[in-house]
């Protein structure tokens, strides 16, 4: 029974490695095709279509010439079609469904499968696993809806007025998720909150809105524009996101961005600070100028995300942890117990201790936290896997302080999570 954890953990590792190859494949999609999209240029022999001035309201720029791996390449963007459709066309869409289904499992392995350790927080909420799963995956599905409905309201034809209540509706997410789950969960549920709004968007409104106009097209009829206004408006939104979703998803190895009081804070101050990066480089690839104020203020922003890390308590409380729950009961319970919790209290607690006496460690790493039973009990799977069956704790460079484990020693750790798993 004990090999599932090894299983598990491999899985996990595998659904990561599939979430990042396929987020990458999307996000260098959508990069290259803004790039491209803003630094398009008029050129003396466009074919028809190259440029529509009642498509886009402005007479469309439609070409660019590239140079990648040797070889040139001349792009031309139309503002409806060519004269002619093509039989081939190339839909750029599986990228995005992948990375969302691949994050979508991850956060299930993770986060619901391990909803006790990763999820719940009793000193905020003492919910069920049943009930934090519910939760997380309803307040994500809610999310879309109410995006959704305020781009379809009249706001949609106000962007400088639904900007600001997007951002507010970020925000009060962010809080929202911090009164419930632990700091890492939220952060990363922001990442999810917002990949959600970018994935469904593509879904539900790009690609059909896309599905329409070539349907038109090869009927012979004139697209309606607002089919493409309404594409535009929410694959911009989408490109204004990517970075926040990037490092929210990042942000659970750094505990000083999650473990604070302010944490949800610091997540509405990375959307600011994604969207004026992104503006920085939309504005160079529309060769619309460098605007310096920009990194500028992207510095500012997080310089002031480093300060309030600072000011807070982290995200962990002495005592919340102390009451052993139930799933954790049998590690406390198992042959071996009491020998591994001095293991543990004697070589790991240097560093995994609320107040980590270490030099130069400000919060003990990942968060995680090994000082009393309950600690222990709670993370006997992570102490299993890090300590026991793989040596990757405590790191190496802490031998020649003379903190290490012999190899009897990880047989102990080893011995005693089966042990409770074996139920002796």
């Amino acid at each position: 029974m004990y090999e599932y954890a090894l299983v598990w953990e491999w899985m996990a590792f595998a659904v990561r490695w599939l979430h990042v190859v396929t987020a990458i494949a999307w996000i260098g999609s959508s990069f290259y095709f803004i790039a491209l999209d803003l630094g398009l240029r008029r050129a003396p022999d466009l074919p028809e279509g190259a440029h529509d001035e009642e498509w886009q309201g402005e007479q469309w720029r439609g070409e660019q010439w590239q140079i990648h791996g040797g070889d040139l390449y001349q792009i031309r963007r139309f503002g409806v079609a060519p004269a002619e459709m093509p039989e081939h066309l190339t839909w750029f869409r599986w990228e995005s469904y992948a990375t969302w289904l691949s994050g979508a499992t991850l956060l299930a392995i993770v986060y619901w499968a391990g909803a006790e350790l990763f999820l719940i927080d009793p000193a905020k909420a003492d919910l069920a696993p049943w009930q934090a799963i519910a939760l997380s995956a309803t307040s994500l599905v809610l999310g879309w809806v109410v995006y959704d409905r305020l781009c379809k309201s009249p706001l949609g034809e106000h962007p400088a007025t639904l900007m600001p209540l997007l951002f507010a509706l970020l925000v009060a997410t962010g809080w929202s998720y911090s009164q419930i789950f632990t700091g890492r969960a939220m952060m990363l549920h922001m990442g999810a909150f917002a990949a959600t709004i970018m994935t469904a968007n593509i879904a539900h409104i790009i690609i059909p809105s896309q599905r329409i106009i070539v349907a038109d097209l090869r009927a012979g009829r004139k697209p309606d524009p607002k089919y493409g206004r309404t594409a535009r408006l929410r694959a911009t939104h989408n490109n204004y996101l990517t970075l926040p979703v990037i490092f929210l998803m990042l942000s659970n190895h750094y505990p000083l961005a999650f473990a604070t009081e302010y944490n949800w804070l610091i997540a509405a101050l990375v959307f600011l600070m994604g969207v004026v990066i992104r503006h920085g480089f939309n504005t160079r690839h529309a060769r619309a100028g460098n605007p310096r104020w920009t990194w500028l203020a992207a510095v500012v922003l997080f310089a002031l995300i480093v300060w309030l890390s600072s000011l807070a308590p982290r995200d962990h409380e002495p005592g919340a942890t102390q009451n052993m729950r139930p799933g954790h009961s049998r590690f406390a319970e198992a042959a071996g117990f009491k020998e591994a919790v001095q293991l543990v209290q004697g070589r790991c607690s240097l560093c995994h201790g609320q107040e980590p006496a270490w030099e130069g460690m400000i919060v003990p790493p990942r968060g995680v936290i090994l000082e009393s039973e309950a600690e222990i009990a709670a993370r006997a799977r992570d102490i299993y896997l890090q300590a026991g069956r793989s040596h990757a704790m405590p790191p190496p460079f802490t031998a020649k302080f003379g903190i290490t484990l012999s190899v009897q020693e990880r047989k102990l750790l080893v011995n005693w999570y089966e042990n409770a798993l074996s139920g002796s």
